[in-house]
């Protein structure tokens, strides 16, 4: 957190909370280990990020109930974060912010989607923005998380990773 804390956060700056869903949690469909142990460092990094009028965006699997990553459509996942279902909320721990930029990703029942740009409009709305650099923390590093990341720096962005809260 200190490393973060000593850089100069901006406008030019987004943090991208990446799918900090019940179901992603202990006790949830699809349950990383200790899952929520990152949310107090993202809480930490909203504050900061916030108090710097910076972006803040939190994404999330949105699946519709026949989702071609679930077992049923021959996926390899078990139904999770199916729309308008608790498992689908955002953590009741995770503190966002009224003016978060919410993304939903994976809404097209043939098409999955661990990128928090891919199928979203999220890029051209950070650029038109003026967005350059992000921030990225969440679940799950192996999944979601890196696909972001690798997205984001194809998309020309500069992007951090925030290995205290992924």
């Amino acid at each position: 957190m200190k490393k973060t804390s000593i850089l100069e956060i901006s406008g030019r700056d987004a943090l991208i909370v990446t799918d900090i869903q019940n179901d992603f949690l202990p006790g949830g469909a699809l349950p990383v280990k200790e899952g929520d142990q990152v949310i107090p460092a993202l809480n930490e990094y909203i504050k900061i990020f916030s108090k710097a009028n910076a972006k803040i965006v939190a994404s999330r699997d949105w699946h519709p109930s026949n989702h071609v990553s679930f077992r049923e459509r021959g996926g390899p996942w078990p139904p999770h974060c199916v729309q308008e279902t608790t498992g689908a909320a955002f953590s009741s721990a995770l503190k966002l912010p009224e003016l978060v930029m919410l993304v939903s990703k994976a809404t097209d029942p043939e098409h999955e989607a661990y990128s928090v740009f891919d199928g979203t409009g999220l890029c051209d709305r950070l650029k038109s923005e003026g967005v350059t650099r992000i921030f990225i923390g969440g679940l799950a590093t192996d999944y979601c998380v890196v696909n972001s990341v690798v997205d984001g720096r194809k998309k020309e962005f500069e992007v951090i990773v925030l290995a205290d809260a992924t």
